[in-house]
């Protein structure tokens, strides 16, 4: 009796290039779509966000920067959203993500989603956006009632 041999394990860009042959994504209807993974607690996501700019020293040749995406196909976007997240990427909010890592694998997340769109024909867009430590340190949340210069302990008490 011989054994199965395993399935060859697809790269990201082949697995979405199988779901862009099958069809799927290019007339696919939105519609309610459970979110890949749970969103922390917006406080606790700030506190992420900054711990980043607040480190002591950074690790040399990293890069920061979001990536934003809206994609309609609801297949489309969960791969991609667990893509990012096996990739290191920090999820911010739903189609915002977070990274602090090394120049090759920025490339490389650049170079596979530029393929990934691609594939499709679509209104989809896809946005990775460097962004440096001191505009980081400078966000300001809008909406909620967080005080981002008491996280930062930027806030400055005059006594007199």
């Amino acid at each position: 009796m011989t054994k199965k041999k395993p399935p060859h394990e697809l790269s990201f860009v082949q697995k979405m290039a199988r779901i862009a042959q099958s069809g799927v994504g290019k007339k696919d209807i939105p519609s309610y779509h459970k979110p890949v993974g749970e969103l922390m607690q917006l406080d606790e996501r700030i506190r992420y966000m900054l711990g980043l700019v607040n480190q002591p020293s950074r690790t040399p040749g990293n890069m920061l920067f979001f990536v934003i995406y809206d994609i309609e196909s609801n297949k489309v976007r969960t791969q991609v959203a667990k893509y990012l997240l096996r990739m290191g990427c920090f999820r911010v909010q739903r189609s915002v993500y977070l990274a602090d890592i090394d120049s090759a694998k920025y490339q490389r997340i650049r170079s596979d989603l530029t393929e990934i769109q691609s594939y499709y024909e679509n209104n989809d867009s896809i946005l990775v956006v460097p962004i440096s430590v001191d505009l980081l340190k400078s966000m300001r949340v809008i909406g909620k009632s967080i005080d981002v210069d008491i996280i930062m302990k930027t806030k400055n008490t005059l006594f007199f």
